[in-house]
């Protein structure tokens, strides 16, 4: 079976990232998202410690944290993303980063995502966000006022969204999505 007739759909798994203080690292992932370190050790292959995170008892690691990166480095991370289901998970990400010594909080919406990005102890990006039930083109980004109510929160976002020209409900895009070309 060629490639293109098979049900060839790799999925993200894990990241992993290379740290200037593992164990701060570790400290502060385990705290932000409640992960845990499945398990730490020496590369065979690889001259570094490796410490494995996860948040999931299915995933030996969603996080791979290892040694190695230079005191002067500055990071390569574009961002590293965690999803959470409401916005109340989405307040306390930004309490528990700004808690672990995150710097540079700020809130986006997207239309089809409400985030909160942060740069983690070593200056790299994190994306902590939720879904919406709409899509609308990216990249996009308004303010996001967390301090406002859900429901203002969630209506602004509608009427925003649905004011765009691109605007779909989510399963609309997915149907969309799954009917395109393996080409």
């Amino acid at each position: 079976m060629s490639t293109s007739e098979s049900s060839f759909r790799p999925v993200l798994s894990h990241f992993g990232v290379f740290c200037r203080d593992l164990d701060a690292m570790v400290m502060f992932y385990t705290s932000v998202f409640d992960m845990v370190q499945t398990d730490r050790g020496e590369g065979r292959t690889m001259p570094f410690t490796i410490a494995f995170l996860s948040g999931n008892p299915s995933q030996h690691h969603q996080l791979a944290l290892a040694s190695g990166r230079d005191p002067e480095a500055p990071s390569t991370v574009m961002q590293l993303s965690f999803k959470v289901n409401d916005l109340g998970a989405l307040r306390e990400a930004w309490t528990r980063a700004e808690t672990a010594g995150a710097a540079n909080l700020r809130g986006l919406n997207h239309g089809n995502a409400l985030s909160i990005y942060f740069s983690d102890i070593e200056g790299n990006t994190v994306e902590v966000y939720l879904d919406t039930p709409w899509y609308i083109s990216q990249p996009h980004g308004d303010p996001l006022d967390l301090s406002r109510s859900d429901d203002e929160i969630w209506a602004e976002t509608e009427k925003v969204c649905s004011a765009d020209p691109t605007f779909m409900t989510v399963e609309a895009w997915q149907q969309k999505f799954g009917g395109r070309d393996a080409d």
